[in-house]
């Protein structure tokens, strides 16, 4: 299945967002409504909670009375670890139980409303962040909430910033207009991305080949690498030696192709092999065949996954210690950062390249042609790194 992490400040319309895509089919799965559903009165939750806080944490109704728990739980952090070492495993057995329902061809809307305070981001394909400006939601919380001005903004002010969650997000929804309006765009969402990105998965489906098409650098480029690399070192954690974001799109003011090059360096391939499963599950496809890399008249050995998710498209070069090409992967994008001139020298030969081969169904002869100049680079670059002291 497809796991799409939902999240977003409070009053800024998760509920809008989710109640459309799950017209859409996708399977909602409350976070908020799981932590309540585990300390209904006759749960094993509540009765754990009452054993380590006391009888005086229940309502005249026999239910749990929040205020009361709130004021001892949080009283110090000793307690808060108590309560949440009673509610999070109960929380994540049950939510392990909706998720084991979902069939196999289905998307889930995991709503939770930490993702970004908890750090859950990077186990999950996408994550979706619905926002509004603060004094939007101010005005819905007072209104539609009856809250005060004073509680809608201490409760605002407590959550993650737009900063922190900006830095998870994948897609940012922007719910500031009028009620609906962000619907089309939930629409286009599920149409464009979200289901294909599911079949993708499903279906071990690679990205269609594409020409060469050069843009210029995108400043967002690190910060879209950095969250497939979270994603990427969770899934391989353990077993990768590191992770890392090479290729041009790591340089800054160099022009790229928009496919992020990321790298996995393991022992040995038969490691890549041990996880190729799991990372295609999780988005990042296995290529089919032989691959390798080129090293001057040597053929290098690697493992190839493409990224599964049609908006953010991803390369994963899985490379062993056994031959030199991860370090020369690091090498090469390091050398280019430090050395303008010779990133605008890349630069030219790319766009040459780029224009000469535009017509060609993939990138194939555009990528053999550019190796020729990259193998006369890596003589400067290993001369560049042996005065400077450069190590990967």
């Amino acid at each position: 299945m497809l796991r799409v992490g939902l999240s977003g400040g409070i009053g800024a319309g998760k509920s809008t967002v989710a109640a459309r895509l799950v017209e859409h089919g996708a399977v909602h799965i409350d976070a908020d409504a799981i932590a309540r559903e585990v300390v209904e009165p006759g749960t094993e939750g509540l009765a754990k909670v009452v054993e380590a806080f006391g009888a005086d944490v229940l309502g005249d109704d026999g239910g749990l009375n929040r205020p009361a728990l709130a004021a001892k739980a949080f009283a110090d952090e000793d307690s808060r670890r108590r309560l949440n070492g009673i509610l999070h495993p109960l929380i994540g057995a049950r939510t392990a139980e909706r998720m084991a329902r979902v069939p196999a061809d289905g998307i889930v809307l995991h709503d939770v409303p930490l993702l970004v305070e908890g750090g859950y981001a990077p186990s999950y394909h996408l994550v979706l962040i619905v926002d509004a400006p603060v004094e939007t939601r101010v005005r819905r919380l007072t209104e539609l909430r009856g809250m005060s001005e004073e509680d809608a903004r201490a409760r605002i002010k407590a959550q993650a910033s737009d900063e922190q969650r900006r830095a998870v997000a994948d897609v940012w929804l922007d719910n500031s207009g009028p009620a609906g309006a962000v619907l089309s765009e939930v629409d286009r969402l599920w149409r464009e991305r979200l289901v294909p990105f599911e079949e993708n998965v499903r279906l071990r489906r690679p990205r269609p080949p594409m020409p060469p098409e050069l843009v210029p650098y995108d400043e967002t480029w690190p910060a879209q690498a950095a969250r497939a690399l979270a994603r990427l070192r969770l899934l391989t954690a353990g077993r990768a030696l590191r992770v890392d974001h090479i290729g041009s799109t790591s340089v800054p003011g160099l022009p790229a192709k928009d496919v992020l090059d990321l790298q996995v360096t393991v022992s040995t391939l038969a490691q890549a092999d041990e996880f190729a499963d799991t990372l295609s599950d999780a988005g990042f496809v296995r290529a089919e065949g032989e691959w390798w890399d080129d090293g001057g008249g040597e053929r290098w050995a690697k493992r190839f996954h493409y990224g599964a998710d049609p908006g953010r498209p991803v390369n994963v070069h899985v490379r062993s210690t056994a031959t030199p090409a991860w370090r020369l992967a690091l090498l090469f994008a390091a050398w280019l950062r430090a050395n303008p001139p010779e990133r605008d020298a890349y630069a030219t030969v790319k766009a040459k390249l780029a224009e000469t081969h535009a017509t060609d169904p993939s990138v194939e002869a555009y990528t053999e042609e550019k190796q020729h100049w990259v193998n006369a680079a890596f003589q400067r670059a290993e001369q560049w790194a042996e005065r400077t002291g450069w190590s990967a």
